[in-house]
């Protein structure tokens, strides 16, 4: 998508759309080209699938302590 396509997707202005592509560019979450005058930019979703792989292996860690903090929480409400 061009940023013009970007920006009428979000209620931020079209330098705030700029800066935020640069980081994911940065980042690798994005990649750029040009067709034309135009710089069109396109997802990059491998990162994402690591950053995924990284959460699950704690998500078990965190369901556990929620329940227990849940548990604990309507025990302790009287």
């Amino acid at each position: 998508m061009s940023i013009a396509e970007i920006v009428e997707c979000f209620s931020i202005s079209r330098t705030a759309v700029n800066k935020h592509l640069h980081i994911l560019s940065d980042s690798g979450l994005v990649r750029s080209r040009k067709v034309g005058r135009e710089t069109r930019y396109m997802l990059e979703p491998e990162p994402l699938v690591f950053i995924q792989d990284w959460l699950a292996f704690f998500e078990h860690f965190w369901e556990e302590k929620l329940s227990s903090l849940k548990r604990f929480i309507e025990e302790n409400n009287d």
